[in-house]
């Protein structure tokens, strides 16, 4: 069995949206001042369960690697919009303030199990989708965390028209927001681990506990190597 578990669709993948905007002095000013800078939109999970016939697999099921016969396919997105406020210097330059950032997660999950799937094979898919609502519960406080690091970036602006120069970097920023939530997020260490202990369903291991193992091994190792 498989997790394919832990894609993390950015702007590059499946064409998720990844939107720049501009902010005009004018408009900036005119938000209410209480309004915070950083604003996260988690999306209630999406999941679903599908049976499909081994020997005639859907064309939009994933494909079984090779002694498989389950799979738990997770994709995380974010789209993220950015917005600033430029400070013309001449005609051709500027420097532009990030001022806010905007950002909506989701999580989609679906398990494919094959007509007639044992209960064992059931449960280890179900692990899979632990592993992944586990690693969603706080994706909105690591989405704000980085947002964060954005919000008051001097980002130098050139070019013969100011209007479309500002509109790429702040599209690229959204861009780069993306790419750097999906680093920090990265639940495929945890699926591997998990698939490891169970041997891909093909031990008697529980798959509640072993997703748990998997989970508390990596937390450790990683707070092992960021204390080093």
């Amino acid at each position: 069995m498989s997790s394919r578990g832990s894609t993390i669709v950015l702007c590059a993948l499946l064409a998720v949206l990844v939107a720049g905007w501009l902010a005009w002095r004018n408009v900036a000013s005119a938000r209410k001042t209480q309004d915070p800078p950083v604003h996260v939109t988690k999306q209630p999970v999406n999941f679903a369960t599908r049976t499909f016939d081994p020997a005639s697999p859907p064309a939009d099921m994933p494909p079984l690697g090779a002694g498989e016969a389950a799979v738990c396919d997770s994709n995380f997105s974010s789209s993220a919009s950015v917005a600033g406020t430029l400070h013309p210097t001449d005609g051709a330059h500027a420097t532009m303030t990030v001022r806010r950032v905007d950002v909506t997660l989701q999580l989609n999950v679906t398990i494919w199990v094959p007509n007639g799937a044992s209960q064992h094979v059931i449960e280890h898919e179900e692990g899979h989708r632990e592993i992944s609502e586990y690693y969603y519960k706080t994706a909105d406080k690591l989405a704000e965390r980085i947002a964060e690091t954005y919000v008051g970036r001097q980002v130098p602006i050139a070019g013969g028209d100011l209007n479309t120069a500002s509109s790429t970097a702040l599209h690229q920023l959204a861009t780069e927001f993306t790419d750097d939530y999906g680093k920090e997020l990265n639940p495929d260490p945890a699926q591997q681990l998990y698939d490891s202990i169970t041997d891909h369903s093909r031990n008697s291991t529980d798959a509640k506990n072993a997703a748990s193992v998997a989970i508390k091994n990596v937390e450790m190792t990683a707070t092992h190597t960021s204390g080093n």
